[in-house]
């Protein structure tokens, strides 16, 4: 949708096709948590005098925010080491990129080209990028966990 009108590789590029890859996962997780939030509530919202729209907007949304922020955190360290996309999109770039409409880099395939580069230093920058990634990858997992163990905590005391 950017790359062939634009004539070329680009940042934004690479972020929209990231972001349309989120969407699927975050509205199945936001639906998920959203029916997790007990009938008790949305009941007692609607028995108060508030519309149906109300309800959801003031009650339910909040009582799921903290779930709906875990999916989000989650969906965000699976699009973290996606490749493909950045490959056909934003293509790479070894330098700090000048703008939205220029070639950018990426850890995902910074990593694959040294891993298939023929130099043997090239190889250990990849083994280190991919320890970096994971790690970003980690970080995301607990910090979700954190959030969702706080949410839990909250809703029995």
């Amino acid at each position: 949708m950017i790359v062939l009108p634009m004539k070329h590789f680009s940042t934004l590029a690479g972020g929209l096709a990231l972001g349309v890859m989120m969407i699927p996962i975050a509205v199945r997780s936001t639906e998920e948590f959203l029916r997790t939030v007990p009938a008790s509530l949305r009941e007692g919202a609607l028995a108060l005098g508030a519309s149906k729209w109300k309800a959801i907007a003031t009650v339910v949304i909040p009582a799921a925010f903290r779930g709906i922020l875990t999916g989000i955190v989650l969906d965000l360290a699976r699009v973290a080491g996606e490749t493909a996309p950045l490959l056909f999109t934003a293509f790479s770039n070894r330098f700090w990129s000048p703008g939205w409409n220029q070639p950018t880099a990426s850890l995902p395939v910074m990593i694959f080209t040294y891993a298939i580069a023929p130099y043997e230093d090239w190889h250990r920058q990849a083994w280190a990028a991919g320890l970096v990634l994971l790690g970003l990858v980690l970080l995301a997992n607990i910090t979700a966990r954190i959030v969702l163990a706080r949410k839990l905590s909250a809703s029995f005391v």
